[in-house]
Formats: C-alpha cells, sequence, structure tokens
C-alpha cells in the first residue's frame, strides 16, 4: 500500500484542482497531508523536510528565474503601449486582397506579439477585442474567427521568448543533471533556457505556416470578405512593424550569439519596451503602476506555484516516488519510444484540467529524468513539452485561452462556437507535434548549428 501513496498524492492534486482550489496552496497542502500522516504512521522520514528550507532558498537565488517577472513586464508593457492595435490595422491592408486575409493578419500578428511579449492571455484578449467583431462583420463563421484568435493567443508558448521555455529550461536542466548523476555522470552537461529558446524557432515558424495554410484552405470553401482594399502605406507599416521586430531581434539575437544570458535579455527587453511606451506617450504614472501590479501578481503566481511544487516533489521522492516512476517507464513495451509516447499522451490528457505552469512544475520533475536517462535528447524533449502544453490553451473544459476570449467576445459568439473553432487549431498542433517526433532536427539542428 506504502507503494501506492506517490500514485494518490498525484490523484489527489489532480483531484483537487477540479474543485478550484489554488494551486499552490493544493500542492504544498497534499505534500505536508501525506508526510504528516507518513510520519504518525511511521513510513516516513521527517528528516527529509528539512531539505525545504534550502529548495527554498535554491528558488530565490535561481538566476534563470529571474528572466520570469523581467518578461512578463516586457510583455504588460508592450500590451499597455498598444503596439498590436497598429500592427492589426496596418497588416489588415496588406493582406486585404488576400483570401482570409484578416484571419491571416490575425496570425501574423500574433506571433509577432509573441515574439515580443510571450503572453496568451494579453494576446487572446487584445485580438479578441480588436479583430473579432470586425472578422463577423466582414463574413467569417464565429467558429472559425475565434478559432483563428485563440490558437493564434498560443503561439507566446512557443515562439521566443516565451515564459513557458524559461520555465520548461529550468525544469528539464535540473532534470538532465540529475539523470546524468544517476548513470555515474559526475561532469553533467547543462541545457539552457537558451538552448530552447533557438530550438523552439523552426517549429514555431511551422506552426505559423500551418496556421496561415489551413485559414487559406478555409478560405476557397467559405469566402469572406477580405476586408477594406484601401491603399497601404509603407511608412505607417514600417513604423508599427519596426519596434516589436527591433526588440524581437534585440533580445533573441543576444541570446542566441552569447552576448547574454537569457536573465540578461530579458532585462534589456523590459527597458526596450518601457521605452518603446513612453516614446508613445503610453507611460504616465498611473500605466506604470497598472504594469508593475500586473507583473507582480503573474510573478507571485508563478513562484507561489514553483514553491508548491517543490515541497511536493520532495515528499513524492520521499515516498520513493521516482523509483515508482524509473520502474514503471522501464518496463514499458517499446522502450524510450513506448515511454516517449505515454508522457506526451498523458501531458497532453493532463492538459485538459491543469495549466502548464502546473504540469511543468508537477509532471515534468516526474518523468523528465527518467525519458532523459533513457538518452532523450533534453531539448527536443523540451520543444515536444512545450508544443503539447500548448494545446492546453484550448482543451475544454479548463483552456485558458477559451475563457480569456469568452469574457471579450460578443454575446452573439456562443460558447460552444468558439470551442469547435480550436478544434482544427488542436488538430494542426498535434500535427506539428507529430512532425517533431518524426524529425527530431527540428528541433535540434539550429541548436546544433549554433552552439
Amino acid at each position: 500500500m506504502i507503494e501506492l501513496v506517490p500514485l494518490l498524492m498525484f490523484l489527489a492534486v489532480c483531484g483537487l484542482l477540479m474543485f478550484g482550489y489554488p494551486v499552490a496552496f493544493t500542492l504544498g497542502g497534499t505534500a505536508l497531508l501525506a508526510a504528516g500522516l507518513g510520519i504518525v504512521a511511521g513510513v516516513f522520514d521527517a528528516e527529509l523536510l528539512r531539505a525545504f528550507p534550502d529548495r527554498l532558498y535554491g528558488i530565490m537565488q535561481n538566476g534563470t528565474l529571474m528572466a520570469v517577472p523581467l518578461f512578463v513586464l516586457m510583455g504588460v508593457m508592450l500590451e499597455r503601449a498598444r503596439i498590436a492595435e497598429e500592427l492589426l490595422v496596418n497588416l489588415a491592408l496588406v493582406f486585404s486582397r488576400v483570401p482570409a486575409g484578416m484571419a491571416v493578419s490575425v496570425v501574423v500578428v500574433g506571433a509577432l506579439l509573441a515574439a515580443s511579449t510571450g503572453i496568451v492571455g494579453a494576446t487572446v484578449v487584445t485580438m479578441g477585442l480588436m479583430s473579432l467583431p470586425t472578422m463577423l462583420k466582414r463574413g467569417y463563421s464565429p467558429t472559425l474567427a475565434s478559432g483563428t484568435i485563440c490558437a493564434t493567443g498560443t503561439l507566446g508558448q512557443i515562439i521566443p521568448p516565451s515564459i513557458a521555455l524559461v520555465l520548461l529550461g529550468d525544469t528539464l536542466s535540473n532534470a538532465y543533471q540529475r539523470a546524468q548523476l544517476s548513470a555515474g555522470i559526475f561532469n553533467p552537461q547543462p541545457v539552457s533556457v537558451g538552448d530552447l529558446f533557438v530550438g523552439a524557432i523552426i517549429p514555431g515558424l511551422l506552426l505559423v505556416t500551418a496556421y496561415i495554410i489551413y485559414l487559406l484552405f478555409v478560405a476557397r470553401h467559405q469566402p469572406a470578405d477580405t476586408g477594406d482594399r484601401g491603399e497601404v502605406n509603407l511608412s505607417q507599416i514600417l513604423k508599427s512593424l519596426l519596434p516589436p521586430i527591433a526588440l524581437m531581434l534585440l533580445v533573441l539575437g543576444s541570446i542566441i550569439t552569447g552576448i547574454a544570458t537569457p536573465t540578461e535579455a530579458a532585462a534589456v527587453g523590459a527597458l526596450g519596451a518601457g521605452l518603446l511606451a513612453y516614446s508613445r506617450g503610453a507611460l504616465k504614472w498611473q500605466r506604470a503602476g497598472e504594469v508593475g501590479r500586473s507583473t507582480l501578481q503573474v510573478t507571485a503566481m508563478v513562484f507561489a506555484i514553483l514553491i508548491g511544487a517543490s515541497l511536493f516533489s520532495l515528499v513524492f521522492r520521499g515516498y520513493d516516488g521516482e523509483e515508482l516512476v524509473t520502474g514503471f517507464f522501464t518496463n514499458l513495451p517499446g522502450g524510450v519510444i513506448g515511454a516517449t509516447l505515454l508522457v506526451m499522451l498523458a501531458i497532453f490528457l493532463l492538459g485538459f484540467i491543469l495549466d502548464f505552469i502546473e504540469i511543468t512544475f508537477v509532471v515534468v520533475p516526474i518523468v523528465g529524468p527518467v525519458l532523459l536517462a533513457m538518452g532523450v535528447d533534453p531539448v527536443w524533449l523540451g520543444i515536444m513539452i512545450a508544443i503539447n502544453l500548448q494545446t492546453s490553451f484550448l482543451t475544454p473544459p479548463f483552456g485558458f485561452a477559451l475563457f480569456y476570449l469568452r469574457g471579450v467576445a460578443p454575446e452573439s459568439v456562443a460558447t460552444a462556437a468558439i470551442y469547435r473553432g480550436v478544434m482544427p487549431f488542436i488538430a494542426i498542433q498535434l500535427l506539428v507535434l507529430c512532425l517533431l517526433a518524426i524529425w527530431p532536427a527540428l528541433a535540434t539542428w539550429l541548436p546544433g548549428r549554433l552552439s
């Protein structure tokens, strides 16, 4: 019975989260309850809990995680500067003669926002407010319009700089070092957030291309007004395009070339976003306070979940949960392929009920060391998990992108239409995931060339 405690802990967390309990307190509370009962029953070593303060100190001292509040600050600042509004208006004119031109412009703007901010909620809400009413007026079906906006918002998960990739990079780095140490390698090679950023470039562009191809295909069977065919103002388009592209190149370029670490690049990005907002007259004291509060809320949520997950993983390991997981995957038919397939399936199914942060902090530390010890490439695994986690924003009943859009969509757009609209895009994400599984070089080739 004792060997089943780790499984019962995991099931308890999933069940409590479905009832709406806060994630951080659910993780920490479940761990403390399991540890307390184990101490009373004499099956859990209380001395293990002495390691928790050291873990907590390690989280606070983690330089990589400092990139999280800085990237959040950059994203919130750019959202307040209304950069998306100018981009959408001008690119809608550029693509006005293309079938489904408005939808294509939404995807392109969403990709640029993802490369500039990486915040899913901000992108979905911004696009929902600006483009959804216009798309409906121009003849787009509610399903196609809402699906396009929701799916575009999730690009912030995979296109760097992505907060999800920062968190995944830190988690996988720890898992990779543990896997190497368990294999007797006492000089472990690290996997950095920068490696994941570079590895995500080709899959991210592939996903954007697949979205556009799908929209052009649908446009043949669902004609819609492609929008205003007014005169295209080249100078205005360049004025709206150059700032986000320059910021993207500044942040990503400094990481890829090795000039700066992801945390240092995030600091530069936050400063650049502030200067951009100031140049547009959008950085007033009241707005600066709003940006600060939003950044603090998101950062506090992330670190609170990370602390709860750290306590959960400590108690999980205290009950020999890692040995349970290792034995299970080792005995699976198909070896490393079967184990990886099962993990990807499990993450996809958990995405229906859990957020990407919860999966990153709870599931990945459990299964990551096992897969990495079996020889799986850490960069490839990280990108596979990141694309898989994208679906958690779109899969009902708890897909956050669906909730974000529902909150700003007109009442004429039924919730069922939003749910139906994301289904083809979920299929596209899974297709790209399959392509990445068949050709791992899509994720590993560019990091290998730049290393």
